[in-house]
């Protein structure tokens, strides 16, 4: 089997309103995620599943700990090796991540 090579993975979340960042972070750090000093709500780390299994982790990761810290609204960008992705949205009613429009 190939391996895979190691992409950087970039995120930035438009966050509004989150109620513990303690909570917040400690999950995505948790996870593999490293806060990038001096922005706010900017996260890097590295992957070796390749750019669909990095989307969907990135996706559930970032769920996970907004529903666990508790927010008003949220945006997310993403960039998995060279590819910037599309945007997403925190839609409440699906408690899930949905492509923005």
């Amino acid at each position: 089997m190939e391996e895979q090579e190691e992409l950087e993975v970039l995120v930035v979340l438009e966050l509004e309103g989150l109620k513990d960042q303690e909570v917040f972070e400690k999950h995505v750090t948790k996870e593999g995620f490293k806060i990038v000093e001096g922005e706010k709500y900017a996260y890097s780390g590295k992957s070796t599943t390749g750019t669909f299994g990095t989307k969907a982790f990135i996706l559930e990761i970032f769920k996970k700990g907004l529903l666990k810290s508790g927010f008003d609204d949220c945006g997310m960008i993403f960039q998995i090796g060279d590819l910037p992705w599309q945007a997403y949205k925190f839609d409440k009613n699906t408690n899930d991540f949905e492509k923005a429009q």
